[in-house]
């Protein structure tokens, strides 16, 4: 087995951060005393950020050897309208540039909706519009990932196919794989074995390479969900997923990357998946 690396981490700064200095520098220095080496800035409301404070970011960040990605505003559609979709390119576009300036290397944001229309017919809208996003990203020095993210809901854009195809498509592109949302999508308790988590890793390795799963962005929390998909976070220990064989399906299949977790209390869960996640890598 291979002894890939994974580091670990939250969305957003864990309520048990110290209220001072506060903040995301706060919540940086917090997570590294834990252990805790990612976290993720979430600006899903929106971008207001100064020049300094993401200067103050990347610091703290560099200080502790935290690794920084951003969760862009949550309002974001690449299918969206012609008078909408400027308003969702400018959140994309905000979050990369100011997330750059912070240190993130990541960028991860919700692709949006199918409104009813076959994933290849919006597919069709979004990677131009996505692409669009990334020359303009690099004429501008900007060298972040842009990540779509994998949805809870069969109704989003976002399923695994979805967000692999836009990566294939575009250099600069690649998934955030959200495995509570993979498990929640189908909404009938599937994609929760070992061997239906194997299926995910030998995809992404067919298309996008080996290398690729070195690399990975991924979200994972405990999961509520009912027909039509997700429907809240919660406690790994209070949802079903099996956190056990995701983490040994990631191990058998040679990945590494970062984990970040969204559940209601992120930094136990987090280092309750970092200690799954070495359970599961160390050699047998």
């Amino acid at each position: 087995m291979a002894e890939p690396v994974f580091v670990f981490g939250t969305v957003g700064a864990p309520a048990s951060t110290p209220k001072k200095p506060g903040g995301s520098v706060g919540a940086i220095a917090h997570l590294a005393s834990l252990g805790l080496h990612a976290y993720e800035l979430a600006w899903v409301q929106s971008v207001r950020v100064t020049e300094a404070t993401c200067a103050a970011i990347r610091g703290a960040a560099a200080d502790v050897g935290v690794h920084l990605s951003v969760h862009a505003p949550y309002f974001i559609n690449l299918n969206a309208d012609e008078t909408e979709w400027p308003k969702s390119r400018k959140r994309l576009m905000d979050a990369a540039h100011f997330g750059g300036l912070a240190g993130a290397t990541d960028i991860i944001f919700h692709p949006g909706s199918y409104f009813g229309r076959p994933a290849t017919e919006v597919l069709e809208v979004a990677i131009p519009r996505l692409r669009g996003c990334i020359d303009e990203l690099r004429a501008a020095g900007d060298d972040v990932t842009l990540r779509p993210e994998t949805m809870g809901k069969s109704a989003m854009l976002g399923s695994l196919d979805d967000v692999l195809t836009m990566a294939a498509e575009i250099d600069g592109v690649l998934p955030c794989l959200d495995f509570s949302h993979l498990h929640a999508r189908p909404g009938d308790g599937s994609q929760n074995s070992l061997e239906e988590w194997k299926a995910p890793f030998t995809r992404y390795r067919k298309v996008l390479g080996a290398r690729a799963l070195k690399r990975l962005h991924c979200h994972l929390s405990g999961i509520e969900y009912g027909p039509k998909g997700e429907r809240k976070h919660l406690m790994l220990p209070d949802s079903d997923l099996d956190l056990r064989g995701l983490m040994r399906a990631l191990a058998e299949a040679g990945c590494g990357g970062r984990i970040v977790c969204e559940s209601p209390v992120m930094d136990e869960d987090a280092l309750r998946i970092q200690k799954a996640w070495q359970r599961a890598a160390k050699p047998s």
